[in-house]
């Protein structure tokens, strides 16, 4: 099946809704979908859920979302980059349910692999394991934690063919991958969009049964992050 469109907004029309969980592939500014976040700024859906490593910077990625007010609730790892984020966050108005990193990438990959809960260590004794359940293995306690499922997922890549088999750049792979199989829709932006044929089939990243729509991304910014210092007391 031929899985291309021509931009986000096709790619995403009509898959769009108030209150709909997302997950948005990237890792801090690298490897995030930049056009499928304009589209949902555009659309003026609200009270998302978005599950993603971080949310951007301010004025960046999906720090914009936040900035429109469309974002309620955060399923995290990392937030140290958005002031916005932060300001909201202690003035009550964004939900933030911290995860470890790991159990994060986890919980994303067992929902993709139909996996409802596992057992993990890390958290166990801390806040993270607040109301969550515990069991005792071989005399050491273990967290579960739950698999994660989005409506969506927003996805970036390097290269893709026109089945939606995509070929993620060294560490722009990052939550893209896993992602990508663990939402009932998902869109993948690709820098390039080539003939199946041209495609190594041994290094494929995620196959096209996951991908419902790819498109080719045009003038991707791709932002870095800069390290904040001060001088020493």
């Amino acid at each position: 099946m031929d899985k291309r469109c021509s931009n986000a907004h096709e790619a995403l029309e009509g898959k769009l809704s108030d209150g709909m969980v997302i997950m948005s592939g990237g890792f801090g500014l690298c490897g995030i979908p930049e056009h499928a976040i304009a589209e949902i700024k555009a659309s003026g859906v609200r009270g998302l859920t978005v599950i993603s490593n971080n949310c951007g910077v301010d004025e960046f990625g999906l720090g914009v979302l936040l900035k429109t007010r469309q974002i309620s609730k955060m399923v995290s790892s990392y937030v140290g980059e958005n002031k916005e984020f932060e300001r909201q966050f202690l003035n009550g108005e964004l939900f933030v349910e911290f995860n470890p990193q790991g159990t994060l990438a986890e919980r994303i990959r067992a929902g993709g692999a139909g996996i409802p809960a596992f057992y993990t260590k890390t958290g166990v004794g801390t806040i993270v394991a607040q109301g969550k359940e515990t069991r005792n293995f071989n005399g050491q306690t273990y967290l579960m934690e739950t698999g994660l499922i989005a409506d969506l997922a927003i996805i970036k890549a390097w290269k893709g063919d026109k089945y939606g088999n995509v070929i993620y750049r060294k560490t722009s792979r990052n939550f893209n991958a896993p992602m990508a199989t663990a939402a009932r829709y998902t869109v993948v932006e690709v820098e390039h969009l080539v003939e199946p044929e041209q495609m190594d089939a041994d290094q494929i990243h995620t196959p096209g049964i996951f991908v419902d729509k790819i498109f080719v991304g045009t003038a991707f910014e791709k932002r870095i992050e800069f390290r904040t210092t001060r001088e020493e007391a």
